[in-house]
């Protein structure tokens, strides 16, 4: 009996990728529990907190209690060096959770202890066992005062130096979302929905397959090793008139800065979605108006067709902008340098000009922040340039002026020339033809 075999080329199954999101602190538990209720599907959600209670309010199953033995379980209190050495003790811990991963989402709010303390660190560990590290993070309400807000802005360059890129939503920019009426629990209810929604977006972006093919390599090409404060935003439109209302829709979002974040962009990742109806022509106007805002930009688009939309178009972006140089130094570190000193410092603890952050000796470590050292150094240059002039002005003042020590010259009186026969010239008895020094009994050297 013969047999024909018969060769057939299949092509190779889209790798499933490992994908984490992780919730750091309060608020980033809050972004991951919102997430879990939008369905998630192949993605496994992972809380992190120093707060044991507020741990047991959540849901999740899988959450880990950071710096039980440091904080037992009370929380960092909003100090972000305890945040940060809760993730310190456990960062083997963290290790084990992020090996074998292909990508790492961490949620969290700047300004308080755990989310701005612990979150780089998990970032850099992400990084470190070869997963790609984004972070979703929030910036305090205008209201929360300076000193979170100061404190935050550190944690952000902490974030931007440790992980791949970061998406950031200041908070006050949701205003531009709410009215009046709306609630406290429905304001941050809206900024939790946000970052939901662009952990959820970049997700479907790289697992989704599509006509115009986008994946993990794409994203990585955004994003990987730029160390930048990405920019995110999501939309959604229906009808007739749908490719002109979705880019509307996205220039308004507050992610976006009404586009100008589109101008400021190097790369540019770019995702359309929509039901069998979509038209080849509605993906060209849509990218039209996207690359207008962005002339210079490397850009990567997408498109995929998604029964369940219908007549739905969504568009999902993410612009990625290198930092400067300039930007190296935090700016709440620059900002801190330019104000008066306090009256006074005591004790071990140094203060940050106005008396901003406060960093306990107990707290501080070998691996301490980077962005930290830097405002710690500021400091001590304005000790250095500023006290010391008050304090040797002070010195001088309370000093008496020394007097001048001269050796003593041979000098001898000579009366030559044509004044050799003249009268001396005196004045109440002084001989003043006679030099001044000479007079006076002056040594001079």
């Amino acid at each position: 009996m013969t047999s024909t075999e018969t060769n057939s080329t299949v092509a190779p199954a889209r790798k499933q990728l490992t994908i984490k999101v992780f919730g750091v602190g309060g608020c980033g538990g809050n972004v991951v529990s919102q997430i879990h209720r939008m369905g998630f599907g192949g993605a496994q959600l992972i809380v992190l907190n120093t707060d044991s209670q507020a741990l047991a309010q959540c849901p999740l199953p899988y959450k880990f209690n950071l710096g039980i033995t440091l904080n037992g379980g009370l929380g960092a209190g909003g100090d972000p060096e305890r945040g940060r050495a809760a993730a310190q003790e456990d960062e083997a811990r963290l290790r084990e959770l992020c090996t074998g991963a292909d990508m790492v989402f961490i949620c969290a709010g700047l300004g308080g202890g755990t989310g701005t303390g612990a979150g780089p660190v998990l970032a850099r560990v992400a990084k470190e066992c070869g997963a790609l590290a984004l972070a979703f993070v929030t910036l305090p309400f205008d209201c929360e005062g300076s000193r979170r807000m100061r404190q935050a802005r550190l944690g952000l360059e902490e974030f931007k130096a440790a992980a791949d890129g970061v998406i950031c939503l200041p908070n006050q920019k949701v205003f531009k979302l709410i009215d009046e009426n709306t609630s406290v629990i429905e304001t941050f209810t809206t900024t939790n929905e946000l970052l939901a929604q662009g952990v959820r977006g970049i997700w479907q972006l790289v697992t989704r397959p599509g006509f115009i093919n986008l994946d993990f390599a794409d994203l990585c090409a955004v994003v990987r090793d730029r160390h930048s404060e990405s920019s995110f935003a999501n939309a959604e439109a229906v009808g007739p008139h749908r490719a002109k209302e979705v880019v509307e829709k996205l220039f308004a979002n507050p992610l976006l800065d009404g586009g100008a974040a589109l101008g400021e962009a190097d790369a540019l990742l770019v995702s359309l979605m929509g039901g069998p109806s979509l038209t080849m022509a509605e993906v060209n106007r849509v990218m039209d108006q996207i690359n207008r805002q962005c002339e210079n930009a490397h850009l990567i688009m997408g498109a995929a067709i998604e029964e369940a939309l219908g007549d739905r178009l969504t568009v999902t972006l993410v612009a990625s902008r290198r930092p400067s140089h300039a930007a190296d130094l935090p700016q709440a570190a620059a900002v801190e340098k330019a104000e008066p000193a306090p009256a006074s410092r005591g004790g071990s603890d140094f203060e940050t000009l106005g008396s901003a952050i406060v960093a306990k000796p107990v707290a501080r470590s070998a691996a301490a922040s980077p962005a930290l050292e830097k405002v710690a150094v500021a400091v001590a240059e304005f000790d250095a340039v500023g006290a010391a002039p008050v304090a040797a002005t002070r010195t001088w003042r309370s000093r008496k002026k020394p007097k001048a020590v001269h050796p003593e010259l041979g000098l001898e009186t000579v009366t030559t020339g044509p004044f050799q026969h003249s009268e001396p010239t005196r004045h109440n008895g002084v001989n003043l033809d006679v030099p001044t020094f000479v007079r006076r009994g002056m040594p001079m050297n």
